[in-house]
């Protein structure tokens, strides 16, 4: 059994980016824990923040359930998320009272500052897990975990490199629910701000679910289109080239190297037997 952390920045960020993975680790019996560093309460247009909040970790609470997965969402409000020493020695903790095979968060050049910090703040507990005196009331761990981030488009200062790419087809109508758990954010925040056009988001459950994957879709194959070589040299040319949906990471000096037959242990595959 692996134990996987996912530290996204927000209420809905490890299951935009790793929910599929999430999926099939839990079907094969690992234990996965997704951490939220902040609270989200400031991701809508009109609901009020302690309403918000209440919400988002309703909504993360459901989530979890689909994915079979824990979701613990941090007290930091949504947008004010500093990497300090305090909140590097509590994921220090945190970080060592899981013990974690892996670690999963954003990539450090990325849009929104609560995404930068997560990924500065793991950087800098990187290692530091494994010195003795720092946070000596928590059992430091003997090795440094591996580290992967996230899937994104950002070009500057370099682009993403897919180093490992998973096939999430079979589990994808799975990850659409966790998604549709997520209804202060797809059918309201985002519906608002980044596609405009909330008069036009059914009300009824089924039908919103289908707007969702139409709505959605194009952005989720997005990783299977941008790393479909990694795909094909993961699965084979047959089976890399009709993938739809995928989840893709790149491993961060930060942490742990692992080699090849680790990354196969680490991450869940289809068809291990082709490459």
């Amino acid at each position: 059994m692996k134990k996987i952390l996912v530290i996204g920045a927000h209420p809905d960020d490890c299951d935009i980016y790793a929910g599929g993975c999430a999926a099939l680790w839990s079907d094969r019996g690992d234990q996965v824990s997704f951490i939220s560093m902040t609270n989200g309460n400031a991701g809508h247009h009109r609901e009020p923040p302690d309403k918000l909040e209440k919400r988002r970790r309703e909504e993360a609470e459901r989530a979890a359930d689909v994915l079979k997965v824990s979701y613990e969402i941090l007290d930091h409000d949504d947008g004010c998320l500093v990497p300090s020493l305090e909140n590097r020695l509590d994921l220090i903790r945190r970080v060592r009272k899981f013990a974690p095979d892996l670690i999963l968060t954003h990539r450090p050049n990325d849009y929104h500052p609560d995404h930068r910090y997560t990924s500065t703040l793991v950087q800098d507990a990187a290692y530091m897990v494994t010195v003795p005196l720092v946070c000596p009331e928590v059992p430091h761990l003997e090795s440094n975990p591996v580290i992967a981030y996230l899937f994104d488009e950002f070009t500057r200062p370099a682009p993403f490199r897919a180093d490992v790419t998973v096939d999430i087809d079979s589990v994808a109508k799975r990850k659409w629910r966790a998604l549709d758990c997520h209804e202060s954010q797809f059918y309201e925040w985002l519906a608002y701000n980044m596609r405009p056009g909330t008069d036009n988001v059914p009300t009824r459950a089924d039908e919103r679910l289908l707007w969702l994957q139409n709505t959605w879709s194009e952005f989720l194959e997005r990783p299977a289109e941008s790393c479909r070589q990694r795909l094909i040299e993961t699965y084979g040319s047959a089976h890399g080239a009709e993938v739809t949906f995928a989840e893709a990471f790149e491993l961060s000096e930060f942490g742990s190297q692992p080699g090849e037959e680790e990354l196969r242990t680490l991450f869940p595959r289809q068809n291990p037997g082709e490459d």
